[in-house]
């Protein structure tokens, strides 16, 4: 597959139902995309999209807002965004060991890159895995 770019977006309830969805819709389009069903590439993504969707969730909903998962693939660099409407709770990369907030502890594990940018109303939260051989766009907070 050419690196040429190529960009999905949607929109999902803020619920654990939303979350599954996300991660299964995000797999299927990056297998129309020529990455493979249990490749590293697809494997890494799903698990990031899984976290970043469920601290959308979690933590970023608001009542009666959606999530909305993007993923661009562009020079061999996968990036996920998930955006949420809550503005004032900002990611928190927490020390290991203190019994929660794992999740970004395993988008760190298994991103090249990753951090958040603000919006106009709420963050979007983004990672970036990279084709073996290849280097993120962004660096680690």
């Amino acid at each position: 597959m050419p690196d040429a770019g190529y960009e999905w977006r949607q929109r999902f309830s803020s619920t654990r139902r939303g979350v599954r969805l996300a991660r299964h819709l995000a797999v299927l389009e990056l297998c129309r995309w020529d990455f493979p069903l249990g490749g590293d590439e697809s494997d890494r993504v799903a698990q990031v999209v899984a976290e970043l969707a469920t601290n959308a969730v979690v933590h970023g909903s608001v009542p009666g807002r959606d999530f909305e998962l993007g993923l661009r693939h562009l020079d061999g660099v996968l990036r996920v965004e998930v955006s949420d409407a809550h503005s004032g709770k900002q990611p928190d990369l927490r020390p290991a060991g203190d019994g929660h907030g794992y999740g970004l502890r395993i988008v760190e594990e298994l991103s090249d890159a990753w951090g958040v940018t603000g919006r106009v109303i709420g963050k979007t939260v983004w990672a970036e895995v990279a084709r073996r051989g290849r280097t993120a766009t962004g660096v680690r907070p």
